[in-house]
């Protein structure tokens, strides 16, 4: 089942109940390292900021200029580096009648009046809380120019203040995957390179980290990559997935019965067919929502496992736990959405309209050994959905208006 959708966002509501549970990671070797950190250094651009969706928006639109179609071509190569090494990759990939530098000069206007559109990555906002507010000395340090990376935080509130060091990639001779701006970073935060963690968006910012001495998180941009990550102590599908207590940093403190509140995000449309597996593969009928119609909110998404609110127009509202991504155990050839109402129909609701409330995340997406595994964890994950969604936050969510009131087409 699918669904044409309508995006809203609503305030958080504060987390009233503080558990912590065991996080699930996803990681290249059996356990990430553990040994203790005092500081920590990270990455701005895919790490913290969503900088490449606005980076799309402006090259579609100049690309265009030339007779080329933006496609996405040789993201994986341009991940990490410098503007002009970037510049240059993208000029030679899409055969463009112009130098990296002119390159350069046509476009940056258009970057620097489309920063402001630039969102935090999820989790990011809680990350710098929550070690700015323990005390954990942080550096920013991203191979962007360092006006371009303070025209970025000007938009961030409170982002800049949290930071004890800035660094750009203009400030050292070589940019990532040297190491040098992380061990300029350590230098001016006084602290010894083993005492520092890395977290990291792009191969070439996890080598810098490991070539400086570092142990280093990484948080894949390009989630089909993540088995390139090797050199990675720990590779995570996103921030909600980090255990700060792993590395001796102090842990949060906000998880609720297995489950993370997250600010709620709405959506809803009509449902329609989606691949027939849920009930025929896994005896667990989905009301897909339709990734084309969804494309936008869903880049804005971590991947993984949630909870929520579903209500169906003309029956009523019922619990969700829904999973976003490319489910490993399928292989996607896209990004989607699968939402589990719980609770027994007697029929199809095809054509009915369907609105979601998602308040909670439970896992990072996984790759099981066997489609009883799968089937298994799903049912974990509607054991803490039903539990969670009983408790505060998320009980509040059960009557907002949005679940009751039929959406304009």
């Amino acid at each position: 089942m699918w669904l044409k959708p309508r995006f809203f966002l609503y305030p958080q509501v504060s987390a009233a109940v503080k558990t912590l549970r065991h996080l699930h990671f996803t990681r290249m070797d059996n356990a990430c390292t553990t040994q203790s950190k005092s500081h920590v250094l990270l990455d701005l651009d895919g790490t913290l900021l969503d900088t490449d969706s606005v980076a799309e928006e402006v090259l579609k639109e100049f690309l265009a200029k030339y007779g080329k179609q933006w496609d996405g071509r040789g993201d994986e190569k341009r991940l990490g580096k410098r503007p002009l090494e970037a510049a240059a990759l993208i000029v030679e990939d899409y055969q463009l009648p112009c130098t990296a530098q002119q390159f350069m000069t046509e476009i940056w206007p258009s970057f620097e009046n489309m920063w402001c559109k630039a969102k935090p990555l999820p989790g990011a906002v809680r990350l710098i809380k929550h070690l700015h507010s323990h005390g954990v000395p942080m550096a920013l340090a991203s191979n962007s120019p360092r006006k371009n990376i303070e025209e970025k935080l000007f938009y961030q509130q409170g982002w800049k203040e949290s930071f004890s060091v800035i660094i750009g990639g203009d400030e050292v001779e070589e940019g990532k995957p040297s190491p040098q701006i992380f061990l300029e970073a350590a230098k001016k935060l006084q602290a010894e390179p083993p005492s520092c963690l890395v977290i990291e968006d792009s191969l070439v910012g996890v080598t810098a980290g490991k070539a400086a001495g570092m142990e280093v998180v990484a948080v894949p941009s390009i989630k089909k990559q993540a088995s390139l990550y090797t050199e990675a102590n720990c590779v995570l599908n996103c921030l909600f997935d980090l255990r700060p207590e792993r590395w001796g940093l102090p842990p949060f403190e906000d998880w609720i019965a297995n489950s993370l509140p997250i600010e709620p995000w709405y959506i809803g449309g009509p449902v329609i067919k989606g691949f027939g597996r849920g009930s025929k593969i896994l005896g667990i009928p989905t009301a897909n929502l339709s990734a084309d119609e969804l494309s936008s909110t869903l880049a804005q998404q971590a991947c993984g496992v949630y909870l929520g609110w579903a209500g169906l127009s003309t029956r009523g509202i019922y619990k969700m736990v829904m999973s976003i991504g490319w489910n490993p155990f399928f292989d996607n050839t896209k990004k989607t959405i699968e939402p589990w109402l719980l609770h027994e129909f007697d029929e199809d609701f095809y054509g009915e309209e369907l609105r979601l409330v998602v308040v909670g995340y439970i896992r990072p997406e996984a790759k099981f050994p066997s489609l009883e595994a799968l089937i298994e964890k799903i049912h974990e994950d509607r054991r803490i959905a039903e539990e969670a969604l009983d408790l505060l936050p998320y009980s509040q969510y059960q009557d907002v208006p949005f679940l009751r009131t039929a959406l304009s087409t």
